[in-house]
């Protein structure tokens, strides 16, 4: 069960991190404190990249864990 722990921590940093890039753009617009805010975009898009490497590292430790 710990194999998922990475992907599925990544996968939820890329969601929270894309949905904050996307308030602070302007494009969603949810939120009285963080729309349009462009603090949110750059804190959104530096979560977002932890996500994917984290998604992509614990992918390929679980391809590798198959062979």
């Amino acid at each position: 069960m710990k194999k998922w722990v990475r992907p599925l921590v990544g996968a939820i940093l890329l969601l929270i991190g894309v949905m904050w890039s996307l308030q602070g753009s302007g494009v969603v617009d949810n939120s009285e404190v963080m729309s349009g805010e462009s603090q949110w975009l750059f804190i959104g898009l530096v979560v977002a990249i932890v996500g994917v490497t984290l998604l992509v590292g614990g992918i390929r430790k679980l391809r590798a864990d198959r062979r």
